[in-house]
């Protein structure tokens, strides 16, 4: 039976939605976004692995020009010095077509948005109210228009208004004491780093990660920084102290344009009281970015809710919250001992887990379990 959806957000997880929507089915759908327009010109990067691509390919995305994506061969570890530890070879989930793949955000946000058309998508669309109307969900907006529907995706991030017009339980996104800068590098880095792959390198209470979102050499470079408050005005007095402190060489990195924020993530998920209502994305869980797996996640979720409503099964069907919780729960454990072991403070500590990174990212065992579950999903 042909239903109608009202997807709210236009960011990864809602417009992937859309996407597979439009190519695989006859239902109906609009996505609302509560912003005047899509922001395309911020250029931060996004690291997608295999599981995430496999996805995508479903909706074409193996035809987006290659000048405009990167594929790293391999994550290559160092220490704050800019002296090599080891290295992990991302090829090894790898195929012909499913290849881990690092690119802008907007890169991704402009093809979604593009194979969509505008007749499915409206801008400036805030939420007023909701209401239940027999077995429909009528949503009503700022600019006095209604939408009457069968479902609602909720897909407007980490920070969700939405979530309030249909549960009074909250999950309030929490500060993890820690803060993101992040810099877009035109040009050849003159760290001694292999430019093809992804670096990490590793501090105290600092890490540095740095990739290629394109093939004209852009580096995507992001600094996280331990600090028990986030202050916009003394982010350059933090770097200082945190990181050119342990090493002034890379001061040339924050030269550029550097833009910084508070890190978040959702201390508890929490499942829709609504059989109507669904949440994906960073609606459904918010992430720390030590695994890499955000974007990745949004996908997947979108992906889930397309394939129970193909099959009829989205309404009255509980494994949607059950499964995407187990699979949450896996990247949030993860992405907590990362973001430990990356910020070891004590040089001991970290001479210790240097070692022991040499030996693991060369078992199998070690890579099928740790990154296997997730890239191979």
């Amino acid at each position: 039976m042909k239903k109608k959806l009202a997807i709210i957000g236009a960011g990864i997880a809602g417009l992937t939605l859309a996407n597979f929507i439009k190519k695989y089915s006859e239902h109906e759908f609009m996505v609302y976004e509560k912003e005047e327009s899509l922001s395309l010109e911020d250029g931060y990067g996004i690291q997608l692995a295999t599981n995430s691509i496999k996805i995508l390919n479903q909706i074409d995305f193996n035809k987006i020009s290659k000048e405009k994506i990167f594929y790293p061969n391999a994550l290559d570890f160092y220490d704050i010095q800019n002296e090599k530890i080891c290295d992990l070879d991302l090829t090894k989930f790898n195929t012909n077509e499913t290849k881990y793949t690092t690119l802008q955000r907007s890169t991704l946000i402009e093809y979604l948005k593009d194979n969509i058309y505008t007749q499915h998508l409206r801008f400036g669309k805030k939420i007023k109210e909701v209401s239940k109307l027999k077995e429909k969900i009528l949503i009503k907006f700022n600019d006095n228009t209604n939408d009457l529907v069968d479902y609602v995706i909720v897909a407007d991030g980490m920070f969700s208004g939405t979530r309030s017009f249909f549960d009074k339980k909250k999950s309030t996104p929490k500060y993890k004491k820690a803060v993101a800068v992040r810099v877009i590098l035109k040009s050849k880095s003159e760290l001694n780093i292999n430019q093809q792959n992804i670096s990490l390198l590793m501090g105290g209470n600092t890490h540095i990660v740095l990739y290629p979102i394109n093939k004209n050499k852009e580096l995507n470079m992001v600094c996280i920084i331990r600090s028990k408050k986030y202050d916009p005005d003394k982010i350059k007095s933090l770097i200082n102290k945190v990181v050119l402190k342990q090493n002034p060489t890379l001061e040339k990195l924050f030269d550029n344009d550097i833009k910084s924020w508070p890190l978040y993530f959702t201390p508890k998920i929490l499942t829709s009281s609504n059989e109507k209502v669904f949440y994906i994305g960073d609606a459904f869980n918010g992430f720390l970015p030590t695994m890499a797996q955000g974007a990745g996640q949004s996908i997947e979720s979108a992906y889930e809710i397309f394939n129970l409503l193909k099959e009829g099964k989205l309404e009255n069907d509980n494994t949607y919250f059950e499964e995407r919780s187990q699979r949450a729960k896996i990247i949030i454990r993860r992405s907590n001992f990362n973001f430990f072991a990356f910020h070891f403070s004590s040089s001991i500590m970290q001479k210790i887990r240097n070692t022991f990174l040499k030996f693991l990212v060369k078992r199998k065992t070690f890579i099928e379990g740790y990154l296997g579950k997730i890239y191979k999903n």
